[in-house]
């Protein structure tokens, strides 16, 4: 008897070790390169300040706790990573993942090697949305479940290594929904449209912010519908889907950002593959 009911406890606890994690972490705990870590911060009177990385992360609270939602670049190590939080070092796990390969052929070979006066542009272009991605508002997200900006199979996932005419350039950084050009792009969540511009790689772009460095960032549009500042509705428009930039054809991209960390969109939406 004893032999059997060994197994069956650790069931139980198993069991209950899930019951008691929050509903939040459930939803979006998933520590690997590109995605997300909830790290329990305890309760508190007022709300925490924590940081990765040096730099600021979203803290929201769920009952009488405060958690952290820490994004993780794609660049992270898995291994131990540390969170600091009021003077004190919390540390968390992180798991490994690979992400499979895409090779694309390019017709206009300065999207794949730019040339000098291109790179000027880029250069510039980078470090004005690069100011955008690390932008820190003290909002608190409306919520951290998103609705999807496009009602489409998705094309291209996050984190697929690219191969552009047989060389190798940056991990998609985000995902790709196969819809026609024109297709409305809905705004996931409430925010506030921080950046807009018609960039070499990206296209037209609109990048909205949800609050506390959660960031969504929206590219390749053939029109945009929003102006910078504006304050968006869950649901309202930013502009329509196109091929403008670096595009082989209409498509919607997506880009979600924490903390100025790139990380899975799919992980918002309920549609994270491990």
């Amino acid at each position: 008897m004893p032999r059997l009911l060994a197994p069956l406890l650790m069931l139980c606890l198993t069991f209950a070790s899930a019951a008691q994690a929050s509903y939040i972490t459930r939803q979006l705990n998933k520590p690997v390169p590109g995605g997300v870590a909830v790290v329990d911060l305890g309760p508190s009177a007022q709300a925490p300040q924590a940081r990765f990385d040096g730099k600021p992360v979203l803290v929201v609270k769920e009952q009488d706790n405060w958690l952290a939602i820490v994004g993780l670049p794609l660049t992270q190590k898995p291994g131990t990573a540390t969170l600091t939080q009021g003077g004190r070092q919390l540390s968390f796990s992180v798991g490994s993942k690979k992400y499979p390969e895409q090779r694309i052929t390019l017709k206009n070979k300065r999207q794949v090697n730019p040339e000098p006066a291109d790179l000027k542009r880029i250069d510039a272009e980078l470090a004005e949305q690069v100011r955008a991605y690390r932008s820190f508002s003290p909002n608190v997200p409306s919520n951290l479940l998103f609705d999807k900006p496009v009602n489409g199979p998705l094309s291209s996932r996050f984190g697929v290594r690219r191969f552009f005419n047989g060389e190798e350039r940056n991990p998609h950084a985000g995902l790709d929904f196969a819809v026609p050009a024109g297709t409305p792009i809905k705004t996931p969540t409430n925010g506030k449209v921080i950046l807009i511009g018609n960039y070499f790689f990206n296209g037209n772009t609109v990048f909205v912010d949800h609050g506390q460095g959660f960031i969504s960032m929206f590219c390749h549009m053939s029109k945009i519908d929003v102006k910078a500042g504006q304050q968006l509705s869950r649901g309202a428009v930013v502009g329509r889907v196109g091929a403008t930039g670096r595009a082989t054809g209409p498509h919607m991209h997506w880009n979600v950002s924490l903390n100025d960390a790139r990380v899975d969109p799919a992980i918002f939406i309920g549609a994270f593959q491990p």
